[in-house]
């Protein structure tokens, strides 16, 4: 029996280990299925987002209490306060001691000295225990107040630490805030102090309010897309640039985010890829941020600062994101929203301080009054038979009875304790009249705190102004706000690579160096090629490129180029007639091939050339002897042809096989002069109507240019040119038109005046005197020019009536670095500038003008020449519209 046994348990055995084995899930439960939902929230909640009410995270509300723990007005050092602040905050000292320094570094609640760090290099703090802090007044003024505190136990329960600070101020949006949680994140920016408060007393008002970002790295901010701080909210800010010299830029303020360091870095990555080209850069840092950039000679200065915005950190976009913590929740909302709900918060927390000194002030003229009694009334010898404490309190309560109509509460057994607690001293010492001046003290002490809850809304906006009078000193806007205009890299960047084109295999790229150079480009250009075919093609710049066999030419693309044209004359077929067109190139699609021509197979391009500025030239035509032709010969001139778009079949040329065709005169323009605007407000010219009309512009025409320094120059109008602050004058230049100016001579103290030219269009020259006390009082480009100066009432003699100057008659026209004849001997109060002498200025030769028709069908456009221009989009209406002569050619002239 036992054998049998041992038999099938072997058997079962052998059965088990055959089987495959067998995947088993484990369920987790318990504690483990909620583990993640509270991470998420105890990072959320107690690490990552501040809360709404008072601005700050958990560490940040730690930190400012134990400083007030500790606070005795001195210095503490920083390793002192994080053991501190460890007793409240279950975390290890460096994650205290990093918070403490961002806080400090932030210059509104904490006094701080020795090394904190520098916000523009990016230098850290030295060794917490090294540096020291204390409470700013500031902090001490809006942050603490254990009376209206609400607490709650410590992480360990053996201390109390406050749910919420009563902080009377909107700190969230002072100081910003960032963090990254789980599942959200957060990204207030700061805002200034001056206009927060201003913000808050407009909400108290019921006025509207904006708020805007103030970063304390200062730089130029484009606010435009702020979105109230929310998500799907930009703000770009770029550094500010400015030009030292011809040759030198000069970095004064940077963008917020980023430091010297890692603004030069950038520098350095993007003249290594080609993109900007410089010559050396140093950083001169100290409190003042003051980066040098030098840059090789003949380059652009303008083109260069386009090209640091495009292509480095001098542009930064930042993406605000409203999230803070409300009833251990998070909440999304704008700063406009954050600001109200802080003002409200202040108010309350207002009128809560009020109501706890009303209490006080009340309970001390209580007492006060029952001590007066007790005293005046000699009711303390009431007790002097009394055995017990019930005898003695009974006593005094029955002296007190007839005296106590006026008090505002009933009399309680503490109030009586308290009376017998006054010493024989005192009593003796006691004074009626003091007593009362007390009482009358406190009275009216009550009253002025019932007139502030009364009036609590004024009561707050006298809070708001007092902080803004007592701590706004210093604290202006340290960011510019400015709209900004994007920035075309195709525009600005350097072209450091060579193109090259393999003209019959129809390749094109940067690696053929064996072909044809066509001229440099960059590696974010694109490239536009023409074939014999009469194909076109846009594409990227590569290497190595097929657009097809046979190319004719090749250029860089840009993009909604009105201006350059191409003139082109095509034989439609192999045995078609010839067609005459002109057309620009405003929008492709990239690597999309476009035929130029009427799309009959075996069309061939017999004349073609692309004009940067809409130039037509003459060019002879040459037949093939056919038949009874009798004329084979004759010129046409491009000028005599409308431009239209690309797709558009063009004029008739001829029927005939064409055998060539010479270019026989270069020609001019044919293009209306160029019509450019200045939009102040983001100081840069414009072709899009932008601002105000600064003139009509053609090849060679200038803009004059004149700033309060006393500086003239005339520039090519560029849409990359930045312009400085302190233009004056801003103008179309007419080379024979004088410029008049009054300036003072600060070494000699004499007004002056003088009418100049300029002399040299590509020199910037001063025409006042460069000692510090010269300035330019007025300037003119008028013809005629008219001043009237005030003087000054000089004493017992009587004020000299004002006197015009007609200044053209006052002096002739003398050189740019003449000192000018002298305006008065008289002490001169102001000058100014009147209507000028009506005066017909000499009209400008005006150039030949055609106006460039945009529409790519153009086939219901009207002509506006002769007939001979009429486009001609078929073969039935071509004998219709162009006149012929006896051999079936066109006359065009």
């Amino acid at each position: 029996m036992a054998e049998d046994n041992d038999d099938l348990i072997n058997d079962n055995l052998e059965d088990l280990n055959n089987q495959e084995p067998q995947e088993t899930i484990t369920r987790i439960t318990g504690m483990y299925k909620e583990w993640f939902l509270d991470y998420a929230s105890y990072v959320i909640l107690e690490r990552a987002v501040p809360a709404i009410e008072d601005g700050f995270k958990p560490v940040q509300r730690r930190i400012m209490h134990s400083m007030k723990d500790l606070d005795d007005g001195r210095y503490n050092k920083v390793a002192n306060i994080v053991g501190h602040t460890m007793q409240y905050h279950p975390h290890g000292d460096a994650s205290i001691a990093d918070a403490m320094v961002q806080i400090g570094q932030k210059d509104l609640l904490i006094d701080t000295q020795g090394n904190w760090g520098n916000i523009l290099t990016g230098d850290r703090a030295a060794a917490s225990r090294y540096i020291e802090a204390r409470i700013s007044k500031f902090g001490l003024d809006v942050v603490f107040n254990p009376k209206i505190t609400q607490w709650q136990a410590s992480y360990d329960g053996r201390r109390k630490e406050p749910i919420n600070l009563p902080v009377m101020f909107p700190l969230l949006l002072a100081q910003g805030g960032e963090g990254i949680a789980v599942g959200l994140s957060t990204k207030i920016l700061p805002h200034n102090f001056i206009e927060l408060i201003d913000a808050s007393v407009k909400h108290l008002q019921g006025k509207r309010f904006t708020l805007l970002p103030d970063f304390p790295t200062a730089g130029i901010a484009d606010c435009s897309d702020y979105n109230d701080g929310l998500r799907g909210g930009k703000v770009r800010v770029r550094a500010k640039i400015s030009q030292l010299d011809k040759t030198t830029l000069v970095i004064s303020e940077i963008p917020f985010g980023t430091t010297t360091s890692s603004l030069i870095d950038s520098i350095l990555k993007a003249n290594d890829k080609g993109k900007i080209k410089i010559k050396k850069i140093e950083d001169n840092t100290a409190a003042e941020v003051e980066i040098l950039i030098h840059l090789p000679s003949g380059l652009s200065p303008d083109k260069t600062i386009d090209a640091l915005y495009a292509f480095t950190s001098c542009e930064t976009s930042i993406s605000p994101l409203g999230c803070v913590i409300e009833d251990n929740k998070p909440l999304f909302v704008g700063v406009t929203e954050m600001l109200r709900r802080s003002t409200d918060n202040t108010v309350d927390l207002l009128k809560q301080e009020l109501e706890i000194k009303l209490g006080e002030f009340e309970e001390q003229w209580h007492f006060a009054s029952l001590e007066r009694i007790f005293i005046e009334n000699r009711i303390y010898r009431d007790i002097e038979e009394e055995e017990t404490w019930d005898g003695v309190i009974s006593a005094i309560d029955n002296g007190l009875k007839p005296h106590i109509e006026h008090l505002k509460r009933a009399i309680t057994v503490d109030d009586i304790t308290r009376l017998t607690e006054i010493r024989i001293k005192r009593i003796s010492k006691f004074d009626i009249d003091k007593a009362q001046q007390k009482i009358d003290a406190l009275e009216e002490q009550i009253a002025e705190i019932k007139h502030h809850l009364a009036h609590l809304i004024d009561y707050a906006i006298a809070y708001f102004t007092r902080l803004k009078k007592e701590y706004g000193e210093g604290r202006e806007r340290k960011t510019e706000l400015r709209t900004f205009e994007d920035v075309d890299a195709t525009k600005v960047v350097i072209r450091n690579t060579k193109l090259y084109v393999n003209k019959e295999e129809g390749f094109i790229g940067t690696s053929l160096k064996r072909d044809e150079y066509v001229c440099d480009c960059s590696d974010i250009d694109d490239i536009i090629a023409f074939t014999a075919d009469g194909k076109m093609m846009v594409s990227k710049v590569d290497s190595k490129t097929f657009v097809g066999k046979g190319i004719i030419h090749v250029a860089v693309f840009k993009k909604k180029d009105k201006r350059t044209i191409y003139n082109m004359v095509y034989k439609d077929g192999s045995k078609g007639p010839s067609y005459i067109k002109r057309f620009a190139v405003t929008s492709i699609t990239r690597d999309k091939e476009y035929d130029l021509t009427n799309g009959t197979k075996n069309s061939k391009v017999l004349y073609f050339s692309a004009n940067p500025n809409g130039e037509a030239e003459v060019v002879t035509v040459f037949l093939r002897q056919v038949g009874s032709v009798k004329k084979l010969k004759w010129d046409i001139d491009f000028a005599d042809i409308l431009i239209k778009g690309r797709a558009s079949k063009g004029n008739l040329v001829s029927k005939h096989p064409v055998k060539k065709i010479e270019l026989k005169e270069k020609g001019v323009s044919t293009l209306k002069p160029r019509k450019i605007w200045y939009d102040d407000t983001v100081q840069r010219l414009n072709v899009d109507e932008r601002g105000e009309l600064v003139g009509e512009f053609r090849g060679e025409d200038r803009i004059l240019i004149i700033t309060q320094k006393g500086i003239a120059k005339t520039i090519i109008p560029e849409v990359t040119t930045h312009f400085d602050n302190d233009m004056v004058i801003m103008e179309k230049w007419i080379p024979k038109k004088p410029i008049s100016a009054i300036y003072y001579d600060g070494e000699k103290e004499i007004y002056y005046v003088k009418r100049f030219l300029i002399e040299n269009e590509n020199k910037e020259e001063q025409f006042i005197s460069n000692h510090p006390n010269s300035f330019l009082e007025i300037v003119s480009t008028d013809w005629k020019p008219m001043a009237e100066i005030e003087f000054k009432k000089e004493r017992g003699k009587d004020r000299k009536e004002n006197e015009p100057v007609n200044l053209e008659e006052f002096i002739a026209v003398k050189g740019i670095t003449a000192q000018g004849n002298q305006l008065t001997k008289e002490k001169v109060n102001t000058i100014n500038l009147l209507d000028p002498i009506p005066y017909e200025a000499p009209e400008e030769t005006p150039a030949a003008e055609l106006e460039v028709i945009e529409e790519e069908d153009v086939s219901s456009s009207k002509p506006t020449a002769s007939k001979e221009n009429k486009d001609t989009k078929s073969d039935t209406d071509s004998d219709d519209d162009i006149k012929l002569d006896e051999n079936g050619q066109p006359i065009l002239f």
